[in-house]
């Protein structure tokens, strides 16, 4: 008994040694970490809003024949697209594209990172705001089309903004998401958290200590950021419920068609 007491004070001493004395490595894999993790997001988000959002457009029937063979085309890549980067792990998505790619960019471990982890989270967005398009009731669509908008117009104005809100706790997620499947990156190098600690238990051949001090690290930052985008998210409930859903819809068409003239 007080040699498994002295053992697990041992283990507690050890990473409180390890966290001190390799503090700047700790807090420089944490930076990288979080840069890509919320460019990575916000790139996929801005991604994922026009693949999403161009895939749910409806060709109208006095469209061209032209445009309705593009509409399926494009169809038909985003959803290899979505599917792809749905379909694979990142760890092998990282492998391909950075050493694929690595002659024709000749980029850092760091870049590439950020574009692996933005493509993949545009494929996981495109079907969040799909599924937020979907919630948004039709008769807004359908008010705004009597005003003469577009399709084009209709899903960007007037549906998008309303589907990123109704999405946003999937949005908040999926970057949540990131910051830990951002630890796959170090099979590439990139220099974060994950890599971090590989180096410094392979220096000091405490893995279980190096490991338990990141595996703290790693709720830290995701139980901060849960509680962010928790209060983020009950703002932009607050704002929207403190105001008539029927004035809001009417402001929202004006302000389409303002920006239109």
């Amino acid at each position: 008994m007080l040699l498994t007491v002295s053992s697990n004070s041992n283990f507690i001493t050890n990473c409180i040694d390890i966290f001190i004395k390799y503090r700047p490595s700790f807090l420089l894999g944490i930076k990288y970490t979080l840069i890509i993790a919320l460019t990575g997001t916000c790139i996929g988000l801005i991604l994922g809003l026009f693949v999403g959002g161009l895939k749910a457009i409806k060709v109208e029937k006095q469209a061209s024949s032209s445009v309705k063979v593009i509409k399926k085309i494009y169809d038909v890549i985003s959803t290899i697209y979505i599917e792809f980067f749905r379909g694979t792990p990142m760890m092998i998505q990282a492998m391909f594209i950075y050493y694929a790619l690595l002659k024709v960019f000749n980029w850092t471990p760091e870049v590439a990172g950020i574009f692996i982890v933005s493509v993949n989270t545009g494929a996981y967005m495109s079907e969040i705001i799909r599924s937020g398009i979907q919630s948004v009731d039709n008769g807004q669509v359908e008010a705004a089309r009597s005003l003469g908008m577009s399709s084009i117009q209709t899903m960007f104005s007037v549906v998008l903004p309303q589907a990123i809100k109704n999405a946003f706790p999937a949005i908040g997620n999926e970057f949540i998401v990131n910051i830990k499947d951002s630890s796959v990156l170090s099979i590439i190098s990139v220099t974060d958290l994950m890599f971090q600690t590989k180096r410094i238990g392979g220096s000091t051949f405490k893995y279980p200590e190096a490991s338990f001090v990141a595996l703290m690290i790693y709720l830290v930052i995701t139980l901060i950021t849960s509680l962010i985008l928790r209060q983020v998210e009950a703002k932009i409930n607050h704002v929207n419920t403190s105001i008539p859903q029927s004035d809001t819809n009417i402001s929202s068409i004006n302000l389409a068609k303002g920006k239109d003239k």
